[in-house]
């Protein structure tokens, strides 16, 4: 249903799966800035990394299923 309706908007599989690839990007970027803090600010740069490194899956996953009702 969430699917559909996104679909309707007009999100493409190709836009969601760029979006999956860009937070990989995001979540590098933000591990290595996190390397720069000292050790009292680190622990929530780290954390900030690692919730932008679950959205990938998600978002592939979404992307694939907007290719699914593509085809």
């Amino acid at each position: 249903m969430v699917v559909q309706v996104l679909h309707k908007v007009g999100l493409r599989s190709s836009h969601v799966h760029l979006a999956s690839l860009g937070s990989v990007l995001l979540c590098i970027g933000f591990w290595t800035r996190a390397k720069g803090y000292d050790q009292d600010e680190r622990g929530n740069a780290e954390r900030r990394a690692l919730f932008v490194g679950l959205w990938p899956p998600m978002l592939w996953l979404i992307g694939q299923s907007l290719r699914e009702l593509e085809r």
